[in-house]
């Protein structure tokens, strides 16, 4: 009987390569579609009210508003305008222009909302791809597949994917520059140094940080100038492209300089001062910053990334120098600035990804060493992957459950247009955007409606140092000083003037009891109105017997990114209260 001959080994390597090619496709398309599916899933929360602050100021808003004015000037430098240049075209493609744009923000500004928030979800997953590309470029398919799914399901990267913010969108850019990197550190050809100053310039021009991967280029760069020439005209190429594309991402930051140096200025003077923020957490930058790796990426992929900073250098030598020290000084810097949020890490989380993946790949190769069947070796690949998932993927499903959930200030809107009489006057904590609470009028813009109810006009200073109540409005003050202009005589004041109901909600209130020391008067305030008024209503965003209790202390990270599993629902604590006395008594 004639026997099938074997093909050659050529043949047998090229076959498994394709096999590993498709495995590698398909996998890639799981993370895609999953990534992007965590990062729309609840994409629509709250609206139509932004009541992200930052969401509600920034880029959105200047979008349209560069179709109000008739020129690309943002007049807004405290923020790179990319994201905001991607928004304004976008909205001009999708509305018809200037006018269709201007006339869908009055009229619909939900929709609007929604499109910027997709755009951010859609440019956080092509980051995933381009980051599949440089792990692939860097090691292996296998390594590049696992860095983009450990991005794919970290915590910071999904929530902040849902708001119109330039977190998740800046990821993107700012991975092309690694990949562009990795092929100068490996191949050193004049297309790779293009590549990665392409993208630096525009991750520049999207977050001013996430210049950190200059770090990356430079080390990726020096390596080539020990073998070749040629490599100096690459860096040449790579500054002219960064130059170009941060340009044409922000060209007035040329044409308007004077205002763009001003701005970034003021911006670096912000986030190098003291935490000014009452409830601000005061225990240095570089601990937050370690601790917000544990949540905002993992446990596992943290520590991954440590070990593989650490082993990398014994691989390779090279990619050490091009992953360890962007990650290392970004850290250094950010940790010595006053002021520390967990999402402003984002910028290396590629990086913090790819040196994960490398120490779990050689992990596994150096296990199934170690193991006699190939059963054993890939029962413990799924497990070593398992656990690099899983505490992400858990908690930006539960983020996906609680997004997709009515927000307490949604809630507490619908109760109090059922049970306060329109006219009323309202004492509410700055919590919520100003039209939240006006008329609704299906076809006119809400901002132009009028009030629903009467509004105290909390953002003013009107309690004197003595506590007692200013005759006038002494000045406007900011949304963080609102907790520093409380005082008890204003539960008495509001009684005598007929403000009979007050909206107290936790992400102010929760400013003043994280520092009691720091305002007494906001204290007392609070304890004075729990006695003069009552309950009337309660919206709470936590699940009832999660972690053992309905609470979770306040935190600029936790109150406002629901990352603990006790978060049912988005929004803060929201207490109604039904003052009694004065003029209140009467009605």
């Amino acid at each position: 009987m004639a026997t099938a001959e074997r093909p050659p080994p050529a043949d047998r390597a090229n076959a498994s390569a394709a096999r590993g090619r498709r495995a590698a496709w398909a996998g890639l398309a799981l993370v895609l579609a999953g990534g992007l599916g965590l990062r729309l899933w609840g994409v629509q929360q709250g609206l139509p009210y932004p009541y992200n602050a930052d969401e509600q100021d920034h880029f959105v808003p200047h979008a349209i508003e560069m179709f109000e004015h008739g020129t690309l000037n943002p007049h807004y430098f405290a923020n790179p305008p990319a994201f905001t240049y991607v928004l304004h075209f976008l909205f001009a493609i999708a509305y018809g222009g200037a006018h269709g744009a201007v006339r869908e923000f009055a009229l619909h500004p939900a929709s609007v909302y929604t499109l910027a928030r997709v755009a951010a979800a859609v440019l956080g997953t092509l980051a995933l791809w381009l980051l599949y590309l440089a792990g692939a470029r860097l090691w292996s398919r296998a390594a590049g597949l696992l860095a983009a799914a450990i991005e794919a399901v970290a915590f910071l990267p999904v929530f902040y994917a849902h708001l119109a913010l330039n977190d998740a969108p800046t990821l993107a850019p700012a991975t092309l520059s690694l990949l562009g990197s990795a092929g100068v550190l490996r191949k050193g050809r004049l297309r790779d140094y293009l590549l990665a100053g392409l993208g630096l310039g525009l991750a520049c021009a999207s977050k001013y940080t996430a210049g950190i991967v200059l770090l990356a280029l430079l080390a990726a760069s020096s390596w080539r100038l020990r073998e070749q020439r040629r490599a100096v005209a690459g860096l040449v190429l790579a500054g002219a492209a960064a130059l170009v594309a941060f340009l044409l991402a922000n060209p007035y930051a040329l044409l308007d300089f004077k205002s763009f140096h001003a701005e970034l200025l003021h911006q670096s003077s912000l986030s190098g001062e003291a935490q000014g923020k009452l409830g601000a957490p005061r225990g240095g930058g570089l601990p937050y910053y370690l601790w917000s790796f544990t949540w905002g990426l993992g446990w596992a992929p943290s520590l991954a990334a440590a070990a593989g900073a650490l082993t990398v250098w014994r691989r390779d030598r090279r990619i050490g120098w091009m992953l360890v020290p962007p990650l290392l000084v970004f850290l250094a810097f950010m940790g010595t600035q006053g002021r520390y949020f967990g999402r402003w890490l984002m910028p290396v989380f590629p990086i913090a990804c790819l040196l994960g993946a490398c120490f779990v790949i050689q992990l596994s190769g150096w296990a199934a060493r170690a193991l006699p069947t190939a059963g054993r070796r890939h029962v413990l690949a799924a497990l070593l992957v398992l656990a690099l998932l899983a505490q992400g993927l858990v908690y930006s499903i539960h983020a996906g459950m609680v997004l997709s959930r009515a927000d307490t200030r949604n809630l507490t809107r619908r109760w109090m247009l059922a049970h306060i009489p329109a006219g009323a006057k309202v004492v509410a904590e700055p919590v919520e955007p100003e039209e939240w609470a006006r008329e609704v009028a299906p076809g006119t813009a809400t901002a132009t409606n009028p009030y629903r109810w009467q509004l105290y006009p909390a953002l003013y200073l009107r309690v004197q140092a003595d506590g007692r109540i200013a005759p006038r409005y002494i000045r406007e003050v900011g949304l963080e000083d609102y907790e520093r202009t409380l005082y008890p005589a204003l539960v008495g004041f509001y009684e005598r003037e007929g403000y009979c109901w007050v909206i107290r909600g936790s992400t102010e209130s929760g400013r003043a009891f994280a520092e009691p020391a720091a305002v007494p008067h906001a204290i007392a305030y609070y304890r004075r109105l729990a006695r003069a008024g009552r309950v009337v209503y309660r919206a709470s965003p936590f699940a009832r017997g999660a972690s053992g209790r309905e609470f979770v202390p306040f935190n600029f990270d936790w109150s406002f990114d629901y990352y603990p599993l006790a978060y049912a629902r988005p929004g803060p604590r929201m207490t109604i209260y039904r003052l009694r006395g004065g003029r209140c008594r009467r009605r």
